[in-house]
């Protein structure tokens, strides 16, 4: 069960599709404050400057885009046009409020996005694969819609990366040829203002192309 007050500590110790959508329903509206701001949380900008690095281009899919954190980076470097999916409406409403999107999309990586196959040259993702989320299991539904090419960023907490398989997983991939260039550059979650229980969390963005 989650805590009755949304925070990382409730986050990271979901277990089930209804209580994502019942922490993230909670966390909406206050999330870009009373987290993102509060503590430091640079993920989703670091996320959105490796995509643009490696040259990544538009149309992108925000993958489990919650309030548009990463998608607004992206726009403010450019980067258009943007979509977002997400699992929860009301993140989605708040992403929306941003004006940055072309579209959004609720749907549950597990079970598949309803758009035609290939139809982004890039996807990015910040802060899905972590814990209490999802893990590689979501990569099949992201390949499929993208188009040979494209560029992927997905940020994975370093002390989820092993646990939940995705060295593994990308390990197949690469020998199945389906992506190349695949680099794993590690970066800092937070900034100095975050929480100390968190402040030195680290992710690793995963730098790849879809043959």
């Amino acid at each position: 069960m989650t805590q009755d007050k949304p925070d990382l500590t409730a986050a990271y110790a979901l277990a089930s599709t209804a209580e994502t959508k019942r922490l993230y329903s909670d966390w909406a509206q206050s999330y870009d404050l009373s987290f993102a701001a509060k503590e430091s949380y640079h993920l989703p900008w670091q996320t959105a400057r490796a995509f643009v690095a490696a040259g990544g281009q538009g149309p992108v899919l925000d993958a489990g885009a919650g309030t548009g954190l990463c998608g607004q980076a992206l726009f403010d470097l450019g980067v258009a046009p943007l979509e977002a999916t997400d699992i929860s409406p009301d993140m989605l409403a708040q992403a929306l409020q941003k004006d940055i999107y072309r579209d959004v999309i609720e749907a549950d990586l597990l079970s598949g996005i309803p758009v035609p196959r290939g139809s982004y040259q890039g996807v990015v993702s910040s802060g899905t694969f972590t814990h209490g989320h999802i893990g590689p299991e979501a990569l099949p539904a992201l390949m499929r819609v993208a188009a040979s090419g494209a560029q992927f960023a997905l940020s994975i907490n370093a002390k989820f990366y092993v646990k939940a398989g995705f060295d593994q997983a990308f390990e197949r991939l690469q020998n199945g040829g389906w992506i190349q260039e695949l680099t794993l550059p590690e970066v800092a979650i937070y900034g100095e203002d975050a929480d100390e229980a968190h402040r030195k969390d680290t992710a690793y963005i995963a730098l790849f192309k879809k043959n």
